[in-house]
C-alpha cells in the first residue's frame, strides 16, 4: 500500500522555486483553484520511493508570513489550518544561494510553526562564479534542519531533497530563536490561557488577524489579551529585527561572499536593457521578433493540421452511413473543432517565448521599465505585470492585480487590463491578418504580418495606458503607492521549465477551448441544418424554381440550395436579424453570429465560421476554414466578404472589443461592484463599435 505525504514548497519571488516543482514533479502536475479562491494551486507528484508518493504543493512566492497580500494569506492560511485537506506534512523552504539572508526570514517564522521545516539552497552552481562558500554543517545546526544544496537546472541535489523529504520525521524538532522574547508578559499569558495551541500560531493569529477554528483575534481579546494597535506594530517591528539580528550571526560564521570575484556583467546588461531610449527599443524588437516567429515558424503545422481535419471531415462523410448524426460529426464537430486547433503551434510559440523572457530575467527589467512609462497614466509599475499577463489570458491578468496595494491603481489596472491582447485573440488576428495582408517583407527582413502582429499588441497596449489616463482624472482618490520591484539576476533559461510551461499552458488552451467549441458547435449546426419554416424545408424545390432558367451545374446549384438553407434556418434568422446593426461595419449575418458568439471566448469566432460555412455548402470538403473565408462572397455584389475594409475594421473590433464573460465576471468578483463591471463591458464595446464603424467607413 502506497503511503502519500504532503509536502509544501515554498520561497520569497524569483528563488527558481518553479524550477525546484518541476524537478521534483515533470510533467506529472496539475493547476486547480485553492477551495473557495480563483488563484491557480499547482499541485504535482513526486516518487520518493517505491512505496511513498510526495504531494507537492507549490504556494504562491512570498517573503514572509506577514500577509499584505492575498497570495500570502493563502501561504499563511494553509500552514496555519491543521484541518485543511493540503496541510503539509513537511515543509521545503527554498532559498536563493545569493539572497540567503532574506530568504532566511521567511524559513525561521515557518519553523516556528511546528511544520517539519527543510532548507533547499538552489542555484549552487553559481557559487564559484558569484565567489560565495557556505558552510553547510554550520547552517544546520543554526537553524536545527537539514539543508540542501540544489542546483535545479542541472539536476544536482534533487534525489537527496527527495530523500530528505522521506524522512522528514527525523529532523530536528526545535526552533533556532525564540520570538517570545519580544515580550514575555505577552506571550506568557497567551500560553497560559490557550495551553493546547502552538504559541507562536497563536501569536500569528492575533497579529495578522486569522481566524483558525474557534480562535481569531476576537477570542483572544475576549480572554482579557490585547495590544494597542501601535503596541502591534512594535511587537511585529521587533519581531522582524531579532530575526534578522539572529540570521546575521549565522551568515558571519557560515556563508561568505568575495565580491571581488562576482562579475559586473548584471549591472552592464542593466545599463541597456533599463535604457530610457535604447529599453524600450529593444523591447519593440524582442517583441517583433516574437511574433516574426509566430508567423514564420507554425506556417507547416498548421497547414498540416488544417488539412488533417479537412480529411478527417471527407472520411468521415465516405465511411459513415449518411443521416443527421452523421453530418453533426462531419459538418458541425469536426470542422468547429477543426477550426481553432490549427492555431496551437502559434500559441504554443507564444507561451514558449513568454517563458523564455520570464526565466531570463529579462521580463522584472521590462516591469521597471514601464514603471517610467505608467507614471503619467494614472498607474504604477506594478501593473505592468497584469498587463503583460494579458497576453495570456486576461483573467489570471486581472487576479493579479491583487498584489497591488493602492487601491486606485489597482481598480485602474482592472479596468484597462481588458484592452491588452489575450491568446485568443491569437487565432483571430492570424486568420484575418492572412487574409488581408501580404506575406511580404520590409527590407527583406521584417514581415508585413508580424508587424501588423505587433502593432495590434501594441495598440492595445496603449489604449489601456490611456484609458487608466482618462479614468484617473475622474476617479478621485487616495495618493499612489511607491513602486518596488526585485531584480533577479540573468539566467540561461532552463529547457525542462520552458517545456513545462508550454505544454501546460498550451494545454490550458486546447481543453479550454475544445471543451467551448465543441458544445457550441453542436448548438450552431443544429440551428444552422434545422429552420422553422416550409422555406427550409422545401428548399431544393424552391432554388431548383428560381434558377431554372439558368444552365448552372449540379454542383453550383446544391451550392445555391444550401446557401438558401442556412439564411433559411434558425441561425440564418438571427443572423438576419442583427444585420442591420453589423452591417455598417463590412461585417454579413455570418461574421455577425460568430461575433456574438465569441463573447462566450474570443477563439469561439473562428470555430463558429467554419461550422457555419460547413453546414451552408457542398462544395470541396477538404477545403481549410482559411481558404472558405477567403473565398466568401456577398451574394448581391460579388464582393468579398473579407476585404482589406472589413478585415481591419474586424482586427480593431477584436482589439478593443471585451475579450469574453468570464472576463466580466472576474472583473465583477475583483471590484465586488456591477457598476464598474458594466462600465467596462458598455464602453469597451461601444468604443470597439465606434472604432470599428470609422474604420470600414474610411477604408471600404
Amino acid at each position: 500500500m502506497k503511503k502519500f505525504l504532503k509536502v509544501a514548497l515554498i520561497g520569497n519571488p524569483n528563488v527558481g522555486k518553479t524550477s525546484v516543482f518541476n524537478a521534483l514533479t515533470g510533467l506529472n502536475q496539475k493547476v486547480g483553484n485553492y477551495p473557495g479562491i480563483t488563484v491557480d494551486k499547482k499541485v504535482g507528484l513526486s516518487k520518493l520511493d517505491s512505496q511513498t508518493v510526495a504531494e507537492i504543493i507549490d504556494l504562491p512566492g512570498t517573503y514572509s508570513i506577514n500577509a499584505s497580500s492575498i497570495d500570502e494569506r493563502i501561504v499563511l492560511d494553509l500552514l496555519l489550518d491543521k484541518e485543511q485537506a493540503d496541510y503539509p506534512d513537511v515543509a521545503v523552504v527554498v532559498a536563493e544561494v545569493e539572497n540567503l539572508k532574506r530568504n532566511l526570514l521567511l524559513y525561521t517564522q515557518i519553523k516556528d510553526l511546528g511544520i517539519p521545516t527543510i532548507l533547499a539552497v538552489n542555484m549552487s552552481d553559481r557559487m564559484q562564479s558569484k565567489g560565495i562558500t557556505i558552510d553547510v554543517a554550520s547552517l544546520e545546526a543554526s537553524l536545527h534542519t537539514k539543508v540542501v544544496m540544489l542546483s535545479a537546472r542541472k539536476g544536482d541535489g534533487i534525489e537527496e531533497l527527495k530523500n530528505v523529504i522521506l524522512n522528514y520525521k527525523e529532523l530536528d524538532s526545535r526552533i533556532p530563536l525564540n520570538a517570545s522574547e519580544i515580550n514575555p508578559e505577552f506571550f506568557q499569558k497567551l500560553a497560559a490561557t490557550f495551553p493546547e495551541n502552538d504559541l507562536y500560531q497563536l501569536w500569528t493569529i492575533y497579529s495578522q488577524d486569522f481566524k483558525i477554528g474557534n480562535i481569531d483575534k476576537k477570542s483572544i481579546i475576549n480572554k482579557g489579551i490585547s495590544l494597542s494597535e501601535s503596541e502591534l506594530k512594535r511587537l511585529q517591528q521587533r519581531e522582524t529585527i531579532k530575526r534578522y539580528q539572529f540570521i546575521n550571526d549565522l551568515l558571519k560564521v557560515a556563508y561568505i561572499k568575495d565580491s571581488a570575484i562576482a562579475t559586473d556583467f548584471r549591472s552592464r546588461m542593466d545599463r541597456i536593457l533599463t535604457h530610457k531610449v535604447w529599453g524600450y527599443a529593444i523591447f519593440f524588437g524582442v517583441m517583433l521578433l516574437v511574433f516574426q516567429a509566430i508567423f514564420e515558424w507554425s506556417s507547416v503545422p498548421m497547414e498540416w493540421i488544417e488539412e488533417g481535419f479537412a480529411s478527417l471531415s471527407t472520411y468521415v462523410k465516405e465511411t459513415l452511413e449518411p443521416g443527421k448524426l452523421t453530418d453533426l460529426i462531419a459538418d458541425g464537430i469536426i470542422p468547429g473543432i477543426g477550426g481553432i486547433m490549427p492555431f496551437i503551434p502559434q500559441i504554443a510559440i507564444l507561451f514558449m517565448f513568454i517563458a523564455l523572457l520570464e526565466e531570463s530575467g529579462y521580463m522584472s527589467r521590462v516591469v521597471f521599465l514601464m514603471d517610467r512609462l505608467m507614471r503619467p497614466f494614472g498607474l504604477s509599475g506594478k501593473s505592468v505585470v497584469p498587463l503583460i499577463s494579458g497576453n495570456a489570458c486576461a483573467i489570471p491578468a486581472i487576479m493579479s492585480a491583487r498584489n497591488i496595494e493602492n487601491n486606485k491603481e489597482r481598480l485602474l489596472t482592472i479596468l484597462v487590463t481588458p484592452f491588452t491582447t489575450c491568446s485568443a485573440r491569437i487565432p483571430v488576428y492570424i486568420i484575418l491578418i492572412a487574409l488581408i495582408i501580404p506575406d511580404e517583407k520590409i527590407f527583406g527582413i521584417i514581415g508585413l504580418q508580424a508587424l501588423t502582429l505587433t502593432l495590434l499588441y501594441l495598440l492595445g497596449f496603449f489604449t489601456a495606458l490611456i484609458s487608466a489616463w482618462v479614468l484617473d482624472k475622474i476617479i478621485k482618490t487616495e495618493r499612489k503607492a511607491f513602486f518596488i520591484v526585485e531584480m533577479p539576476g540573468y539566467k540561461v533559461p532552463m529547457l525542462k521549465n520552458v517545456v513545462i510551461t508550454m505544454y501546460e499552458k498550451t494545454k490550458s488552451f486546447v481543453v479550454g477551448a475544445g471543451k467551448i467549441i465543441f458544445f457550441l458547435s453542436i448548438i450552431i449546426w443544429f440551428l444552422g441544418a434545422h429552420g422553422p419554416s416550409e422555406r427550409y424545408d422545401n428548399a431544393e424545390e424552391i432554388v431548383t424554381e428560381k434558377y431554372k432558367d439558368f444552365d448552372y451545374s449540379e454542383e453550383v446549384m446544391n451550392e445555391h440550395i444550401a446557401s438558401y438553407q442556412l439564411e433559411n434556418s434558425y441561425i440564418g434568422i438571427i443572423g438576419k436579424g442583427i444585420e442591420p446593426v453589423i452591417k455598417p461595419l463590412g461585417y454579413d449575418w455570418k461574421i455577425g453570429i460568430a461575433v456574438i458568439t465569441s463573447f462566450v471566448a474570443r477563439e469561439v469566432f473562428i470555430g463558429t465560421l467554419a461550422t457555419i460555412y460547413n453546414v451552408g455548402s457542398h462544395s470541396d470538403d477538404e477545403e481549410t476554414i482559411k481558404s472558405r473565408m477567403a473565398a466568401e462572397v456577398h451574394p448581391d455584389t460579388g464582393e468579398k466578404v473579407f476585404n482589406f475594409a472589413s478585415g481591419m475594421s474586424l482586427l480593431l473590433f477584436y482589439a478593443f472589443a471585451m475579450q469574453c464573460a468570464s472576463t466580466v465576471a472576474i472583473t465583477r468578483k475583483e471590484t465586488n461592484s456591477w457598476k464598474w463591471t458594466l462600465i467596462q463591458l458598455v464602453f469597451m464595446s461601444v468604443f470597439a463599435y465606434v472604432v470599428a464603424l470609422v474604420a470600414y467607413q474610411l477604408l471600404k
